[in-house]
This record gives C-alpha cells, structure tokens and sequence, in this order.
C-alpha cells in the first residue's frame, strides 16, 4: 500500500489528453495503476445524509469522505452541469453520460448523474474547442433545460479503498476469491482455455462481442486485469513485469499493445489478449456504486443506466 506522501509510479490512462493529466493525478492519487494497489478488501459504507432531498455538494461531500486524501488539488472529478446547491431527486449512475442516458434520466424524475468518463468527449471535459459543435450544444442543453447536475467521478472511484470499479467488475465476473490479495488486478484461475474465459465475460459482463488475440485452446492461468483505458505504456510495463498468460483490458491503442502482443507471441512468447471495450469493462464497477451509495442517502432513490457498448459488428 502505497503513502500519499511518496511518488508513485506514472501509470496514466487512455488517450493522449488523458495522459499529461493522469501522470500529474498519481502525484496525488497515490496509487499506481497495475502494480502497487492496496490490500483487497470490501468496505463496507459508513454515514448517511437524513435529507430526503440533499444538495448535490451533500452528496458529493459524502462520498469524499471515504476516499483517502480526498479532496485532491488537481482532478477531473468536478461538476460538469447543474448546480452545487440544487437539491437532488434522484441520482444515477453510469459509466458515459450519452444522450440515450440523460434521456432516460429524464423519464425517472432524476436530477443527478454520477459518471465515470468524460461528457464532452475529453479527459478534462475542456470545451473551448467545442463551441461550434451543434452535438456539444445539444448535449449541453438537454441538461441545462432539464436541470441535470453532472459530477464525474472517475479518480476518486479509483483511489477509493478498494478500486470502486475493480470491485464491481470482480463481483460481478466471481473472480474475487481469485485476486491477489495485495493487488487485485492479478488474476490466478485454475488452468482454463482462452475460449471458455471468453464466454465466460460475454456472459458476466452481457458483451455480445470482444476481440482476442491468442489460440482458443490456449490454457491461461495467471491474468491481468485492467478495467477501462490505461496507457500503452503502462499496460505493456504489467505484461512485461507479471508475464501473464491473459492480459484483459477495456480498450487500447491498437499500435500499441495489441502490437506488442503479437510480436510478442511471434518470438515465442504466450501471452494472449482479449479487449472488451471501455464502457462495458467499468460498468459493473458504476453499477456496484449504487449499492454502495443508497445506504448513504436512504431518502434518494439511486438507479443504474448502463451506457453500454457503442459498437456493433457487421
């Protein structure tokens, strides 16, 4: 477990603009993202809001105080929309938060959404660049003229103790007795074919398609498992330390590590992939949030709309 007063390892998530930020985010976060997790553990929710109706920053306040070291100087954690001040009806959880989303936010009489991922379609939600952009505007909008207070909360969620997400993800998957007790996103299975620990996530995680990399009958014992988007260079910085037989991701660079995969594989190596995509890869953790949350605010009902995968195949 690592001190909020040392420097972590920077080990950023996702796209370009993701990066520069999130290296300065473990700074504070303090925690690396594959390799220095804290203990696994479930806690258990303390404290409640008695409100039936709590402002928005209530809430927020709330959640802050379980999070180590919260609140952080730099995060992308802040409200997106709506009002610190406005009193909350509902509240809903979601990995993105689409149109589709805030729409059905909208038909429950809910006022409050908690993300995990940007709204406007960077890791800092800048919108400077977006001011032209009628799908900005509408979005936007649509929030304003209903009164929806948007708040993410991705770093937050992350350095939670356990990794909010991590915990839903292996709850939901039943891998927990299988996780590293010191970091979770190690993974020991009993000796399994790629293809069964395939069908296994589509029907854990209702992912109707997923790409791999490896030979279906390959046996995978020891995984790594990363949830969401970490940056190519920290994804394949775990699979050269832990030298897994499955590395598990939601998405990647496809340059990058998939690349470094197959040479991999090419040189004799064994090491096999499978992507499962960003939203449905977290989703489960945004969904145990609503368990974790509702015992803290009894007086607000708290729901789950997953934003869900937006690719098809044809």
């Amino acid at each position: 477990m690592m001190d909020h007063s040392t420097k972590p390892l920077s080990l950023p998530h996702g796209t370009c603009g993701r990066r520069t930020f999130v290296s300065t985010l473990t700074k504070a976060v303090g925690s690396s993202f594959f390799l220095l997790s804290p203990k696994w553990e479930f806690a258990e929710p303390s404290g409640q809001i008695s409100p039936a109706a709590p402002t928005v920053q209530e809430v927020i306040d709330l959640i802050l105080r379980t999070i180590p070291g919260a609140p952080f100087r730099e995060t992308v954690d802040t409200l997106k929309s709506g009002s610190a001040q406005q009193r909350v009806e509902g509240i809903v959880t979601t990995t993105f938060p689409t149109l589709e989303v805030i729409q059905k936010t909208i038909a429950l009489k809910a006022n409050f959404i908690i993300v995990h991922e940007p709204s406007y379609y960077s890791h800092t939600d800048a919108t400077d660049w977006l001011e032209n952009s009628d799908v900005y505007r509408h979005k936007a909008d649509l929030l304003k003229k209903n009164g929806i207070a948007v708040w993410r909360f991705h770093d937050y969620w992350h350095s939670h103790r356990p990794d909010g997400v991590m915990t839903g993800v292996l709850k939901t998957i039943g891998w927990e007795k299988y996780a590293n007790q010191e970091n979770p996103r190690l993974i020991t299975l009993p000796s399994t074919p790629l293809s069964e620990i395939a069908a296994h996530l589509k029907n854990k995680l209702g992912i109707p398609m997923l790409r791999t990399i490896g030979k279906p009958e390959q046996q995978c014992q020891r995984i790594v498992l990363s949830p969401g988007a970490a940056d190519g260079k920290a994804q394949m910085a775990a699979i050269q330390k832990e030298n897994p037989d499955l590395f598990i991701c939601g998405e990647l660079r496809e340059w990058e590590t998939a690349e470094y995969i197959r040479d991999a594989r090419q040189m004799g190596k064994n090491t096999a992939l499978i992507v499962l995509g960003h939203a449905v890869s977290e989703e489960p953790g945004m969904q145990y949030l609503v368990s974790w949350l509702q015992p803290k605010v009894p007086g607000t009902k708290v729901t789950h709309i997953p934003a869900r995968n937006p690719f098809n195949w044809v």
